[in-house]
């Protein structure tokens, strides 16, 4: 399987406070914004704080998840299938405009593959 970026999510207990430490306590730059979560910049990767998903019936076991860019999360999907791996939910579009599947570690980490479509905000050259 080939990955193309990857970043560490954490779904913190607390949203604004967990903000607070990375943005200004540890004054990470921030990468890009969206309602319900904030992406820093961390080096070769990103560090994600979602505020989202926590109540949800499928929100991680986990306070944090591995975030990993596929090319075709539905390839991936199947590849994982055939090799005996047991996904945690399907493959699908997700409101934000990802394409989204999870599966879960033996220890109980989230590993969520993403597709990122060709006109998604993520795709766009915003140099100007």
């Amino acid at each position: 399987m080939e990955v193309l970026s990857s970043r560490v999510l954490l779904r913190p207990a607390d949203y604004q406070r967990t903000l607070a430490f990375y943005r200004d306590t540890l004054g990470l730059a921030i990468a890009r914004e969206y309602p319900g979560g904030t992406v820093f910049f961390a080096g070769q990767s990103f560090i994600e704080i979602a505020g989202h998903d926590r109540g949800s019936a499928d929100a991680a076991p986990f306070p944090g998840a591995l975030w990993l860019q596929v090319r075709d999360v539905y390839a991936v999907q199947q590849q994982l299938t055939a090799g005996g791996v047991a996904i945690a939910r399907e493959a699908r579009a997700e409101p934000w405009g990802l394409h989204e599947m999870r599966v879960t570690d033996p220890d109980g980490v989230d590993l969520i593959f993403v597709q990122i479509p060709a006109d998604h905000p993520l795709r766009r050259d915003v140099r100007g």
